[in-house]
């Protein structure tokens, strides 16, 4: 095994010419490990009590327990699907009647459709290993031991959606693209902070929201089952997650000094502000040949760009405002973005029990469609 530490993510695209599983075939030797240091400081605690304080918390936990899903034998990699229809419904395209575009052939439009997908795809991953790293160090930096016990179930689930995405990208698209920088400035931040109640707003409410957002906004328009079926599976852990956070930071927030509650409020407000604006790529249409600022702003002003932002924030704001970190400071830079309508919304505070509590639809897609 050969391991080679770099001082910052790759920046090229990763080709796959075999769609299948690897692992057997590789040798030790055949493998390069990446790896990328970051340090941080974590203040730990033991729990030497053992008891429920947070029966909502506790559910959850069990909720958890109940559901988790193999993503080798519970997804069904071998549906059929003819990649030559594309990944998703027609006229979702921002770029449908650019000249660039028209003047691409229908195998490269193909080919286009299945990398933007890619590149959208690659950033659950990378983010979901993000998630991964601070899922486990809320287990050591929790207060309590009802959340400890949660973050580690929630380590899982995530250890979970990297092996799906990852599985997925290599199984049907082939490729995967680097971290877009600035998602890696925001997951960065959340992971060398020493405070943990950061770390929970970060995680739990911030980019725990913009997955389910994002995860909402593409299981309604994609054409493949096999990725409604993933994005299914893992929307379903996501929620537990987003309704921990809300409701445990809900109590806490509001024992810190107002210094400290203001502090929390502008890295909420910045961190929406990247998601909102920045975490859009060109990579892709860069590589069709695009103008890179006009594919962005096409991109940010599209159907579909909107329709992720509504998502995104529809929730968000509200569950900012439910913990205490929509201030009288902040709520005029959210006026700004165009996001502060939402701040009445219904919140993951109230948690859909019954939807979480629903049986999983796994097994052969075929079957499920029959029932």
């Amino acid at each position: 095994m050969k391991v080679h530490l770099v001082s910052g993510p790759p920046t090229t695209a990763r080709t796959f010419d075999d769609p299948g599983d690897l692992a057997d075939k590789l040798s030790p030797e055949d493998v390069e490990i990446v790896r990328e240091i970051f340090n941080t400081s974590l203040t730990g605690s033991y729990n030497w009590d053992y008891e429920i304080a947070n029966s909502k918390i506790r559910r959850l936990y069990e909720l958890g327990k109940k559901f988790n899903w193999d993503a080798q034998m519970d997804v069904d990699w071998e549906v059929a699907f003819d990649k030559r229809d594309g990944p998703s419904q027609a006229g979702l395209n921002p770029f449908h009647d650019h000249p660039v575009y028209l003047a691409l052939s229908e195998e490269q439009k193909t080919e286009y459709a299945w990398r933007s997908l890619a590149q959208v795809l690659s950033q659950f991953l990378h983010g979901e290993q993000g998630a991964l790293m601070v899922a486990s160090q809320l287990v050591t930096c929790a207060p309590t031991y009802d959340a400890k016990l949660y973050a580690a179930s929630q380590t899982f689930d995530e250890a979970r959606h990297v092996e799906v995405f990852n599985k997925y990208l290599r199984y049907r698209c082939n490729v995967e693209y680097p971290v877009n920088p600035n998602l890696k400035l925001l997951l960065d931040k959340i992971l060398t902070d020493e405070r943990w109640d950061l770390k929970f707003i970060g995680m739990q409410v911030l980019i725990e929201g913009l997955a389910l957002a994002a995860f909402q906004t593409m299981a309604q328009t994609t054409r493949d089952p096999l990725l409604r079926q993933v994005l299914t599976l893992v929307m379903r852990d996501e929620g537990r997650h987003v309704a921990f956070g809300v409701n445990y930071l809900e109590d806490w927030i509001k024992a810190l000094s107002e210094e400290e509650i203001e502090e929390r409020a502008q890295f909420a407000y910045e961190a929406c502000a990247i998601m909102r604006e920045r975490l859009f790529s060109t990579v892709v249409e860069e590589e069709f040949g695009f103008d890179a600022a006009e594919a962005r702003r096409m991109s940010i002003d599209s159907q579909g760009g909107q329709a992720f932002r509504n998502f995104l924030f529809e929730r968000m704001i509200p569950n900012l405002k439910r913990v205490g970190l929509l201030t009288d400071s902040v709520k005029p830079k959210f006026e700004a973005l165009g996001v502060l309508q939402y701040e009445n919304a219904a919140t993951d505070a109230e948690i859909d029990w019954a939807s979480l509590e629903r049986p999983l639809e796994i097994g052969p897609i075929r079957e499920i469609a029959a029932e």
